[in-house]
């Protein structure tokens, strides 16, 4: 069976690896960022029909500034962001199932002026016709080196599960800063964005059937399973 690497910034890092490891995977890796706050300016509620947040990092690294921010219901990209949005004292609004975008083409037809809680690294979106959006940035991801282990086993191959387009990004970075040959290495990724930001060589990419943990998880496993 195939070791499976998890490069995940934590506290998403250790759920992952817990669950994979039930899974009976041999798991290996360790998180190629950390998520860290940005001082940013709380703008009036007042103005705002609902947030529209596309990770559980806002509520994590939000601030006390988010605090002023709960009237106003969320538009949460999964399950996952949505229960933190609720541990934060929000209600949520609807919960997306197939990434930000469709998220807010569900929202088309109704007049909203959403604010956006987001990372520095976010998805651009289009918006519809009805729909006003302003963009406040809370959090950044801070990269780090892969180990000199992983970049070892990686050589021989194995199987990377994506759960972002910066961990996307930072693998495509690590791999040409070390010489390493993509193509002895099968991609898991969680939606078909992050795929795009993933680039091209690998030995395949395969695309979870939802956006969430256990869904890629399992496309990973099976992955895992295939022959050397």
């Amino acid at each position: 069976m195939k070791t499976l690497f998890l490069f995940r910034p934590e506290p998403g890092w250790s759920v992952s690896s817990k669950t994979a490891l039930d899974m009976g995977l041999d798991v290996s890796g360790a998180p190629l960022f950390t998520v860290e706050p940005v001082d940013w300016e709380v703008p009036d509620p007042e103005q705002f029909d609902g947030l529209l947040v596309g990770s559980a990092n806002v509520f994590r690294h939000g601030g006390k500034q988010i605090d002023r921010l709960t009237k106003l219901p969320v538009h949460a990209v999964g399950d996952a962001t949505a229960d933190a949005a609720r541990n934060a004292g929000f209600l949520i609004g609807r919960t997306g199932r197939g990434g930000l975008q469709s998220l807010l083409d569900e929202l088309d037809g109704r007049e909203l002026h959403l604010l956006r809680l987001a990372g520095e690294d976010r998805v651009t979106l289009r918006l519809p016709e009805k729909i006003r959006m302003e963009t406040k940035i809370v959090y950044r991801a801070v990269p780090q080196s892969m180990t000199d282990d992983d970049i070892a086993r990686l050589r021989t191959g194995g199987v990377v599960a994506l759960h972002s387009g910066a961990a996307a990004e930072r693998l495509q970075v690590e791999f040409d800063r070390h010489d390493m040959d993509r193509s002895q290495v099968d991609l898991a990724v969680i939606g078909p964005r992050v795929a795009e930001m993933a680039g091209e060589g690998w030995r395949s990419v395969e695309i979870a059937d939802a956006p969430g943990d256990s869904e890629l998880l399992a496309l990973a496993r099976a992955l895992c399973q295939t022959d050397e």
